[in-house]
């Protein structure tokens, strides 16, 4: 499964209790760039870079594939520089939290 493959199957792993009060857009660089956007309860996704976002994580396509599935620890990965992240830092903190990585 690609990156891509895996952002698409987003909205079918989110749990909207997790991300209650959330409003924002994520964006996803990789080799598709691709963003997410929770937004009162819901979960979509677009392909393309996002006009505006709260959030944006740049990975290559096996490492962001490896954190979704929760085979790489997303602190380690910031630490050793395969995740990079811009904007909301409390925001990349809690996303795991909003999507079930078995329904990923």
């Amino acid at each position: 499964m690609t990156a891509a493959d895996m952002i698409r199957n987003l909205p079918k792993a989110f749990d909207a209790s997790a991300a209650q009060g959330t409003d924002c857009t994520i964006q996803f660089n990789c080799s598709t760039p691709m963003h997410v956007i929770i937004k009162s309860g819901t979960c979509t996704t677009g392909e393309g870079t996002a006009a505006s976002s709260d959030l944006a994580i740049t990975m290559e396509d096996e490492d962001l594939v490896a954190l979704m599935k929760g085979e790489l620890n997303g602190m380690q990965a910031f630490m050793t520089g395969k995740l990079q992240v811009e904007g909301d830092m409390m925001l990349a903190q809690r996303m795991a939290s909003f999507f079930d990585s078995s329904k990923v």
